[in-house]
């Protein structure tokens, strides 16, 4: 098997190009992304970088604190975003969006680690870091998407919902259609994802493990797992989400809440 071709300063420069060439382009066109192409390019130096170190001194240390230390930091930060996206205006929505991923992360994790992986030791960082990164990244997103979707259609569609409630039925029951679309609507990108997935595009990290000289054949298990993973961990944080949003609308004597 060919050893890895590692990149040097200069091939970090040459990549950075690409980026000057968008921002190029898009002078070019008069899109107005030049400062957001700058932006996300010193962002995504900068903190790729630290990253880097961070995971080193992890694996140094080959501790679990430092383990879940990191990956509690990373937790609360896309829940934060999360509940950015979602709204900022209901109480308990970044505690909700941040027990959702983290209970179908861990319950996930535990599968996954001790019933397929089976590492000698489970916070192994080699599979640990990388895979809960994967799957609160995707969580996020699902949460998001969601999350966003519910509180439209609420604050959309109030009279509705309270026809409904006027009507007999229970608070579950008049928002069970909107919390349902808001999970499909979060789930099917990852629904077709599942679909298409090795037929359309060879997935970020199969290309990855390719590129670091893995097998073919060990690199697409890998990958499968991962899809299935993403697929458990996005629907179940979508449902937790949903339920525990729904709950902020109500209050005990069961009226809508504006």
């Amino acid at each position: 098997m060919p050893d890895l071709i590692k990149l040097d300063f200069v091939d970090l420069v040459l990549a950075m190009a690409l980026m000057a060439i968008a921002i190029g382009l898009s002078a070019w066109e008069k899109l107005g992304l030049e400062l957001n192409l700058a932006l996300a390019t010193g962002r995504t130096i900068l903190q790729l970088i630290v990253l880097g170190y961070v995971l080193d001194f992890i694996f140094a240390v080959d501790n679990v604190w430092s383990v879940l230390g990191i990956l509690i930091i990373i937790l609360t930060i896309t829940a934060i975003v999360a509940r950015n996206r979602i709204s900022q205006k209901i109480p308990l929505v970044l505690p909700l969006v941040w027990i959702a991923i983290f209970l179908s992360t861990s319950l996930t994790l535990l599968y996954t680690n001790f019933l397929i992986i089976q590492p000698d030791r489970w916070y192994e960082p080699r599979y640990l870091i990388p895979l809960a990164g994967i799957l609160i990244g995707n969580a996020m997103k699902a949460a998001a998407v969601a999350g966003e979707r519910l509180v439209s259609n609420i604050n959309q569609f109030p009279t509705e919902i309270e026809t409904h409630l006027c009507l007999g039925a229970t608070p579950q029951q008049a928002i069970s259609q909107y919390r349902k679309d808001a999970i499909k609507a979060a789930f099917i990108p990852t629904l077709n994802q599942v679909m298409l997935i090795g037929m359309v595009t060879i997935p970020t990290f199969s290309s990855g493990q390719l590129l670091a000289g893995v097998s073919a054949l060990e690199a697409v298990s890998y990958e499968i797992l991962i899809i299935f993973m993403v697929a458990m961990v996005n629907l179940l944080t979508t449902i937790l989400i949903t339920k525990g949003l729904c709950r902020q609308f109500f209050n005990d004597a069961m009226q809508l809440v504006r």
